[in-house]
């Protein structure tokens, strides 16, 4: 097999080969001849199966297993050839030619290695920032909420419902004049303002007197989860029976003792100690979301250069436009579908946000090497754990679900730049 290989830069290749019909055919009798030994065909003794009779049974497949072979080893060749090792290979190579011809098969594709990353002097690029701090109005807000959250309801005696009230009502809801299922309750607890009905519902009972009937119009949103309700109107037939409210206490013993479960001694001052560094880790996640991750990854991208592995970048571009495919008009869509060019004019308008984005993903990478972070599988199998609890899903299917569509590493690489971020902007104000 002749190979033909050369570097386009540090990280990408172009090879060429032909897969010639002779060599397909010697490899397919290779394989035949491996297989007759193990294979079971009616009328012959094990081990006795004539090839002749192997190729013309699995012809099909044998070719197809030797084609495999010989791509694989045209690939190993053009890597050595290049001065790389296979280890070196940063996903799958790019086929960008696979023509068939008279049994020949002539073959172009882009191996991509993995960069040698060089982020000296990344410690220059971290951005300075004040440590955020927790205001005494803002602890007592959270103390007050707490306090809240714990207070029992109790019907209270007014004119009429108001926003921050709990309503105890019956409802019946109807699209176009019929009662549709899960649309009713008898003896419903409601906190108005809350947002738990869908918008306009809770404004609508706002002025409702005890004993009172209304009906309350509404939209259901388009994207409601029930399809037959999305996006129709609704009339909600409601009656309110009680008002109730929250009579909130003080911050006893007893309390304490409910909010610090864990303490054998709970005070007031160990639960504003708590408060405010909850605070101040709220703060500072937001402040690094939102101010400093921006400006860091701006300015790394800027500051460290190196060549970019091309298969990965098409495959953050792919990534982009699926993204944004429901963004585009059914006419925008069927036009990507029918005209190869539009497709690959609305590819290119990704590839700048493309390019940064696997820039930095490197940079990321490498940083957490220098740094010493690490994430160990139970830490990405309690995260997804998680996310499966908090949607209600099942754990271990939500598991499987992340091994089949290949999202491992993605939460693999999100763990690590949370932790990367966090020591980065952790050590920098422990400096100060």
């Amino acid at each position: 097999m002749e190979v033909n290989a050369k570097l386009t830069n540090s990280v990408n290749a172009t090879a060429t080969t032909t897969l010639k019909a002779d060599e397909i055919k010697q490899k397919v009798e290779k394989l035949a001849q491996k297989a007759a030994k193990n294979v079971k065909i009616d009328g012959f003794r094990p081990g006795k199966v004539p090839v002749a009779e192997v190729i013309k049974r699995y012809g099909k497949d044998l070719q197809n297993d030797a084609r495999g072979e010989l791509y694989r080893d045209f690939i190993s060749e053009a890597v050595k050839s290049v001065e790389k090792t296979n280890s070196d290979i940063i996903s799958e190579p790019r086929v960008l030619k696979f023509d068939e011809k008279d049994g020949n098969i002539d073959v172009e594709v882009e191996i991509s290695f993995r960069p040698s990353v060089d982020v000296s002097g990344y410690e220059s690029i971290i951005p300075s920032f004040e440590e955020p701090k927790a205001t005494k109005e803002e602890i007592d807000a959270k103390i007050n909420e707490f306090l809240s959250m714990m207070a029992p309801l109790k019907k209270v005696e007014k004119d009429s419902l108001e926003k921050g009230d709990f309503a105890k009502f019956d409802f019946e809801g109807f699209v176009d004049g019929e009662a549709f299922e899960g649309g009713k309750a008898e003896g419903y607890l409601l906190e108005i303002g809350s947002g738990q009905f869908i918008p306009g519902f809770e404004d609508g009972m706002i002025g409702l007197k005890v004993g009172e009937e209304r009906d309350v119009n509404v939209t259901f949103p388009a994207e409601y989860g029930a399809a037959h309700l999305a996006g129709k109107a609704a009339v909600f037939k409601v009656k309110l029976h009680e008002i109730q409210g929250k009579e909130i206490g003080k911050l006893d013993e007893e309390t304490l003792k409910k909010v610090l479960p864990n303490e054998e001694n709970p005070t007031a001052k160990i639960l504003e100690d708590r408060i405010n560094d909850q605070i101040k880790a709220e703060k500072m996640a937001k402040l690094v979301a939102e101010e400093l991750k921006p400006k860091f990854a701006e300015a790394a991208v800027e500051k460290f250069s190196f060549d970019l592995p091309n298969n990965i970048v098409e495959q953050e571009i792919d990534m982009q436009f699926r993204n944004n495919w429901m963004s585009f008009s059914d006419e925008e869509r069927k036009k990507f579908q029918e005209d190869p060019k539009a497709l690959e004019e609305q590819r290119a308008k990704y590839k700048d946000d493309a390019l940064k984005s696997v820039k930095l993903t490197f940079i990321i990478d490498e940083l957490a090497k220098v740094r010493n972070i690490a994430v160990a599988d139970n830490e990405i199998l309690q995260t997804i754990y998680f996310e499966a609890y908090r949607y209600g899903a099942d754990p271990k299917e939500h598991l499987e679900n992340y091994k089949k569509q290949g999202m491992i590493p993605a939460v693999k690489m999100a763990l690590i730049e949370e932790k990367l971020f966090s020591d980065l902007f952790g050590k920098k104000d422990e400096s100060k």
